[in-house]
């Protein structure tokens, strides 16, 4: 069977109680930024999920020949700019426990990617600890990994400085790869799922180029960095340049085990391009939906985040859109065919 696997997609169509009770941490924060939040409960039924789920998602699965979506929770809505350490870990929790509800009614359409309760000033303890749940009790696959929780303010180290060895070595202990995905941006200058999102993604790719021990000290290390690499593909030859300046290994080489970028691309030129230059095996099928565009494209009638359609129409033979649409994600994720196993999507 060839399956169409959708590795980067977002529960941004979840009830209304969830962002109430966002909006309930907030407001314990309005007088003390210090307050120590506690989990509580958030009363989502599985019909509600259901409704949520069934005339979005599910449908534009059905519509649009996707098989399995790996999912997460709504990227802009992780902020973990707001409040402290316990404001995060408990919304992380939450968001990350609708998501493996998910998962348990429809094993088949969706597996949990999660989202990780970091905070700006706090080391990754937490964020270490919630990994090891969501993988070893909620059956995840992978994380987001946000290279700038201050919102816009990049006040974290970058990704190659030992402040995030202890998520890496998690990472490597469970065997998942981690998505690059900054959240909302709270700085004026950044639009959050335009400037924000692209530019994270490039700062990202040239923080991991730079790096001089990290992938070293961590060989099977490896990073997916979303909405087609940013502004990476488009610009290749400068990093090719700089990488060459700098004394640095190919960007071929750089990227070879470690670094996989998505087609979250909304146009066909995007995608013609990104596979012209980024190395087939580098490339995972992602759409991103419900997510950052959601209208038609008035030049084609189709809608933007329609990715499947570009891959089809792209110049790439048949083995290797099988290996975008298929083959890349099972071999990034290691963890991915044992799920597809247990609910009877591949043969053991």
């Amino acid at each position: 069977m060839n399956l169409i696997i959708d590795c980067h997609g977002h529960y941004t169509t979840a009830p209304d109680a969830l962002g109430e009770y966002r909006e309930e941490q907030k407001e314990n924060l309005e007088d003390n930024p210090f307050y120590e939040h506690v989990k509580g409960i958030i009363e989502i039924t599985d019909d509600q999920i259901r409704e949520s789920l069934e005339n979005a998602q599910l449908k534009l699965q059905n519509e649009r020949g996707t098989d399995v979506t790996i999912f997460s929770p709504r990227a802009s809505w992780m902020g973990h700019h707001i409040g402290n350490q316990s404001t995060s870990t408990t919304w992380s929790e939450h968001c990350n426990d609708l998501i493996y509800r998910i998962t348990e009614l429809y094993p088949k359409n969706f597996i949990g990617v999660a989202q990780l309760p970091q905070s700006p000033g706090s080391d990754l303890t937490a964020s270490a600890v919630e990994l090891e749940r969501c993988i070893s009790e909620l059956g995840f696959i992978g994380c987001n990994l946000s290279p700038d929780p201050s919102g816009g303010y990049w006040t974290s180290p970058p990704l190659d400085d030992r402040y995030w060895y202890p998520i890496y070595e998690k990472m490597i202990e469970l065997a998942v790869p981690a998505m690059i995905h900054v959240s909302a941006s709270c700085h004026r200058c950044f639009h959050t799922t335009g400037s924000h999102y692209l530019g994270a993604d490039t700062t990202a790719f040239q923080q991991l180029m730079m790096a001089k021990n990290l992938f070293i000290d961590f060989p099977d290390l490896k990073f997916i960095i979303p909405h087609g690499g940013g502004a990476v593909p488009y610009h290749w030859g400068r990093f090719r340049g700089l990488s060459d300046m700098m004394k640095l290994q190919s960007l071929e080489e750089f990227i070879q085990h470690n670094i996989f970028f998505d087609t979250c691309v909304y146009h066909q030129q995007g995608i013609d391009l990104l596979v012209d230059v980024v190395p087939t095996d580098n490339i995972l099928f992602a759409s991103e939906m419900v997510g950052a565009v959601r209208g038609i494209d008035p030049y084609t009638g189709h809608y933007f985040d329609d990715t499947k359609r570009y891959i089809d129409d792209c110049p790439l033979d048949e083995v290797d859109k099988h290996k975008v649409f298929s083959e890349n994600a099972r071999r990034v994720f290691d963890r991915l065919d044992h799920h597809l196993e247990r609910v009877g999507l591949i043969n053991q």
